[in-house]
């Protein structure tokens, strides 16, 4: 005889038989873990498409937003369309820049000197962070030179590197080295010293040599903080070249971005500098799109670090 489930006191004062729940079988668990499944993914990729929808739009309503605001001011305050062209000018300007193939040509000179400097950047500033990081004597005396270089600006080397290289393209690429090591550098340090000591403990223990703890074990876990030095040091070294082209012109230097703002500039013609600010811009827009920004949110997303703002 089985005995009588206990009553259950309600609110009101009324004892009332508890109900059952219904016993399911392995095949209802397995399609109602199905159901859940399918309902889950498809809601993520529904809200997958809205989040990039929108995010791909607000950029564009905030272009067209600021283009309205800027034809608007040039309807109502009427200013001298050599001190503040309209929109229409910049952009027919750009046309015929493109037409003519000067802006392909300065944006490619710009990108080949930025990737190239770059480049050497990381591969100079990579060792020598992790070189800092494990040193503590090293790192006492060349860690304040390297944040002083941080903070100095670039276009301060630009004179030294035009008396020490002439108007060439190692006065370019100094001064975008100059601005883009101690950046990287920095970012490496401060990854390094975030990553815990057990690490370090296990390397030990498994054997692991000197580089093979530096290289396979604090450089990954480093990464996060890799990635913003190497974010940053692209900063640095786009706005360096551009110092660079402006203030070094002529020579065997070709004809960047830099060098066709400035070119605007000696012809009072505002079209064509706010024409250079934009395709200067735009470059930076892409780099950060297409680049660093989905590596970034890729890394953060493997370690589950990602939150839902950031997405």
């Amino acid at each position: 005889m089985q005995p009588e489930p206990a009553l259950i006191q309600r609110e009101d004062g009324i004892e009332d038989v508890p109900v059952k729940p219904a016993s399911l079988t392995a095949e209802d668990d397995r399609a109602l873990e199905k159901g859940l499944d399918a309902l889950q993914q498809e809601t993520s990729v529904r809200s997958s498409w809205k989040a990039s929808i929108t995010k791909a739009l607000l950029p564009v309503a905030a272009l067209a937003a600021v283009i309205y605001a800027w034809q608007m001011y040039i309807w109502i305050a009427r200013p001298r369309p050599d001190q503040l062209p309209g929109p229409a000018d910049v952009f027919g300007t750009l046309g015929t820049l493109w037409q003519n193939g000067e802006a392909v040509e300065t944006v490619l000179t710009s990108l080949q000197r930025g990737v190239v400097g770059f480049v050497i950047a990381v591969v100079i500033a990579t060792p020598l962070g992790l070189l800092l990081a494990q040193s503590r004597i090293l790192r006492g005396a060349f860690g304040p030179l390297i944040s002083g270089l941080q903070v100095l600006p670039s276009v301060a080397w630009v004179p030294a590197a035009v008396i020490w290289f002439g108007l060439s393209d190692a006065t370019v690429y100094f001064v975008v080295l100059m601005g883009a090591i101690p950046s990287i550098t920095n970012g490496l340090i401060a990854g390094v010293d975030h990553v815990p000591d057990q690490h370090r403990r296990v390397g030990h223990v498994l054997g692991a040599s000197r580089w093979e703890l530096a290289t396979r074990i604090i450089l990954p876990a480093a990464l996060p903080s890799y990635v913003s030095g190497l974010k940053q040091g692209w900063a640095f070294s786009w706005r360096s070249l551009m110092a660079a082209e402006i203030i070094a012109t002529g020579g065997t230097l070709g004809f960047g971005l830099g060098a066709l703002l400035d070119q605007g500039r000696q012809f009072s013609s505002m079209a064509t500098v706010i024409a250079a600010i934009l395709l200067i811009l735009f470059i930076g827009i892409v780099v950060e799109l297409l680049i660093f920004g989905p590596l970034e949110r890729r890394l953060l997303r493997r370690r589950g670090l990602l939150i839902g703002g950031s997405q």
